[in-house]
């Protein structure tokens, strides 16, 4: 079975970096790091991860303007994206999944649950 590939685009480089050794780690993903919606956008379109993880709160693009592009590009549409985010108002999860969010979950993260977390809402099985 091919290796999941996972994007995740998050302004706090600390964060990437404890997601990313949690999901190398339990998963055994291969982690893809983005510092901004633009630069998530141009990686998602020109390496086709498996799936997107996505912080709603960054500079310039936030999480939601960046699903929405990414939504609206051909490349990058069919690629299942959850927010993973401070931001979890029952208002600010509508916009989300009415955006085309596959899942949310809450910062900060259980590190040890992460992937079974996202396996769920993607429908992988655990590997």
């Amino acid at each position: 079975m091919k290796k999941k590939r996972i994007l995740f685009i998050d302004d706090e480089e600390d964060i990437r970096i404890l997601a990313s050794f949690c999901l190398e780690l339990e998963a055994g993903w291969e982690m893809i790091t983005a510092s901004s919606g633009k630069e998530g956008i141009e990686i998602a379109a020109s390496q086709q991860p498996d799936a997107i993880l996505l912080d709603a709160m960054m500079p310039e693009m936030d999480g939601l303007e960046t699903l929405v592009q990414l939504q609206n590009n051909p490349k990058t549409k069919h690629i299942p994206t959850i927010f993973i985010t401070a931001k979890v108002q029952a208002s600010d999860r509508r916009r989300f999944y009415a955006a085309g969010a596959k899942g949310v979950i809450n910062k900060p993260f259980d590190s040890l649950t992460l992937a079974s977390q996202i396996s769920g809402f993607l429908g992988w099985s655990n590997q």
